[in-house]
């Protein structure tokens, strides 16, 4: 398997709300260019608008007052777009996604064959779990302009989802020749974790990090985000907490940074601090993940009731608000809850991609059902990048998959 640009599990949602606003940053800078019948100087800059939680706010309600007014302003919606994926990243609603394709959709009506909103929707289903549709945007797009790495990295992010591993690190590979930058940067350090190159990893989000511009907080407290969570899978809790402090003071309150902290608090042995950061942020953005980790803390301070309320949210939300089926697999194979369920719920979800996190689902969940030999296959695929993944491995350990054998 290639290792990209050799000179967490990151959340792969996170990456791809990353990318989805950073596609809508330069699709703004390109409509100013190109298509200035739908743009002016009062509404679109010379740099990003800054992203502060307020700015976000104040910015959404701005534009949705004003494109109600001009829908088919195209400049419009794309600001729009890119503010609403942001706020995507930062409350967990994936409402808000939907709300940007449709306004886009809406100004590009009549104007279908549009490069910048066009560039700008294949992000957006990439945001939506919409992997295959992504893909065949970004490809179109990519004919019309063979030259913008951003193109190439949302191939690679959709073929990365669906575990295709070699087309995803030839497309990173590809934007990055094209221009470094901080999503091409981010890209990497992805690529290398996934390939057990933690090390490696840590020097690419450090560079994305740096190539991120000061006017964008929200964006930078993601990069630094990041960096905590490659920092505690190396075991280096200290680390991990100055990256996390680093994203609070950047964006106050960003879940990244909250939950990252949270973490670290727990790896300390602090379960009530843990929890309560937990329960602050689930009231201003609450998400399924959330749920099931204030669940876990709840149930390590032997509160039962209390954890299984939040195991029920965790599992609701994960069926009808934020669909998930790899997450639900896991989550109800952890929990030994329906594991027949669980089972089919992960068959479903590895008909569809195969990338190693919804293998190592299925292998789960097959275990807990008592289907070795098949738990055993599906790990092996699961192990297959060099992952050193702390939940895989230790699924590996105990479904009794050799690491050496499953990498060959």
């Amino acid at each position: 398997m290639r290792r990209v640009l050799t000179p967490s599990n990151i959340a792969s949602t996170a990456i791809i709300a990353a990318v989805a606003a950073m596609v809508v940053v330069a699709n703004v800078r390109d409509a100013r260019r190109s298509r200035a019948a739908y743009t002016r100087p009062d509404v679109i800059g010379t740099r990003v608008a800054k992203t502060t939680r307020a700015d976000l706010t104040r910015r959404i309600e701005d534009l949705r007052q004003r494109l109600s007014r001009q829908p088919e302003d195209l400049g419009l919606a794309l600001m729009l777009a890119d503010a609403l994926m942001r706020q995507t990243r930062i409350t967990g609603n994936a409402g808000l996604a939907t709300e940007a394709e449709q306004s886009l959709k809406r100004a590009l009506d009549g104007d279908a064959a549009n490069y910048d909103g066009n560039r700008t929707l294949a992000a957006i289903y990439l945001s939506q779990h919409r992997f295959r549709e992504a893909i065949a945007a970004a490809e179109k797009n990519r004919l019309a302009r063979p030259s913008d790495p951003l193109n190439y990295g949302v191939i690679g992010d959709g073929h990365l989802e669906l575990g295709d591993y070699t087309e995803a690190f030839d497309a990173f590979d590809r934007m990055m020749e094209l221009r470094p930058s901080a999503a091409a940067y981010a890209r990497v350090a992805y690529a290398r974790e996934l390939q057990g190159n933690l090390n490696g990893a840590v020097q690419a989000m450090e560079l994305a990090a740096d190539a991120t511009a000061a006017e964008d907080p929200e964006a930078l407290a993601w990069h630094q985000s990041q960096l905590g969570d490659l920092y505690l899978r190396l075991g280096k809790v200290r680390e991990a907490e100055s990256a996390y402090i680093a994203a609070s003071h950047s964006f106050p309150g960003h879940p990244f940074a909250v939950v990252g902290y949270s973490r670290v608090l727990a790896a300390r042995g602090d379960l009530t601090g843990a929890l309560t950061v937990l329960q602050e942020l689930a009231q201003d953005a609450p998400t399924p993940d959330l749920a099931a980790r204030i669940g876990d803390l709840l149930e390590r301070l032997g509160r039962a009731d209390e954890a299984e309320r939040q195991f029920a949210i965790a599992e609701a939300g994960w069926r009808t608000d934020a669909p998930e089926p790899k997450s639900l697999a896991r989550f109800l194979a952890d929990r030994d809850r329906k594991i027949d369920e669980a089972v089919a719920i992960a068959e479903r979800a590895a008909a569809a991609r195969h990338d190693i996190f919804t293998e190592d689902a299925l292998a789960w969940a097959y275990f807990k059902a008592g289907r070795r030999e098949e738990a055993r296959r599906a790990i092996a695929r699961a192990l297959r990048t060099g992952t050193k993944d702390a939940d895989i491995l230790a699924h590996a350990r105990a479904i009794g998959v050799p690491m050496q054998a499953a990498r060959r």
